[in-house]
């Protein structure tokens, strides 16, 4: 399985490196003033959940990322993607997945109560109650507000999984035809590359950043053109103004009056704002302090 090996990222494509995913090498991605951390780990083979070629080292350091990535030999994909995706699911990691919405707590008596906001296609009382029972438990409140399975009651339960994107890297483009490519295409969260040739490199970078949920803002400094040569780097969820103005210098807030912004989070070009504004990717900002 050597070319079955999965990566935090792989350093030698991503900032030209010569990292061959054979050692936990760290490398720094700069997006000034943050920082994307490359952690590229060793392959895992089958049985690392279980302990098989130090395996359980590596997968416990994959669950502290923010993004994995699978390489594979696109040659035989499928095959090796199985296998990495049971070893990972077997320690508690979650590829491409939402938390199931379920809530549950246990209490002192009463016995399983199951409320189901959502239809129930797989699940009915009874079998929850056997679930539960596995566990010992057998006074629980249980809300299903999605069509759940028997996996995500368990999930739920044992309350350690972690749920993470991952894209898959489907190398050696440059061995196959391009009908065969077409095809590649068709899997879900991967993309096509080439690491000898380069390829597709763009492809994998907008989508590393779409599955990171990251935004870049564009200072401007009064009277000058905006500074396009280092984004400031927000998450999804967390890209007002006054993150914005955080991330910069934590002292900005004090002397802040308002923002002028340029871009698609607002009507006008540009546009006041204030500090609750929320921007979005590629806009540019320019804080107004007070006199």
């Amino acid at each position: 399985m050597q070319n079955t090996q999965y990566c935090g990222a792989h350093t030698e494509t991503l900032h030209d490196s010569h990292s061959k995913c054979q050692g936990a090498d760290t490398a720094a991605y700069h997006s000034s003033p943050s920082l994307v951390q490359l952690l590229d780990l060793p392959g895992i083979i089958e049985g690392a959940k279980d302990g098989k070629g130090r395996g359980r080292q590596v997968i416990a350091v994959a669950r502290t990322c923010s993004l994995i990535f699978i390489i594979l030999d696109v040659l035989k994909p499928l095959e090796h993607k199985r296998i990495i995706e049971r070893e990972l699911e077997g320690f508690g990691i979650r590829l491409n997945k939402r938390p199931p919405n379920i809530s549950f707590k246990k209490k002192e008596k009463g016995g399983i109560n199951m409320t189901t906001p959502a239809v129930q296609s797989r699940l009915d009382l009874e079998m929850v109650r056997s679930i539960l029972a596995e566990y010992r438990i057998h006074n629980a409140d249980i809300t299903l507000r999605c069509d759940a399975t028997a996996d995500d009651i368990i999930d739920v339960v044992e309350g350690n999984r972690i749920y993470i994107p991952a894209i898959y890297l489907l190398n050696k483009i440059d061995q196959i035809s391009i009908e065969e490519l077409d095809i590649i295409y068709k899997i879900p969260h991967a993309v096509p590359i080439s690491a000898h040739h380069k390829w597709n490199f763009d492809d994998l970078l907008e989508k590393m950043w779409s599955y990171l949920c990251l935004i870049r803002i564009y200072t401007k400094p009064k009277g000058q053109l905006p500074d396009y040569s280092a984004p400031v780097v927000l998450q999804d969820g967390h890209s007002g103004v006054e993150d914005f103005c955080n991330t910069l210098h934590k002292s900005i807030m004090k002397e802040f009056k308002h923002a002028v912004v340029w871009g698609s989070s607002v009507k006008h070009q540009p546009q006041k704002v204030g500090k609750d504004h929320i921007l979005q990717d590629e806009d540019v900002v320019q804080v107004v302090k007070k006199i």
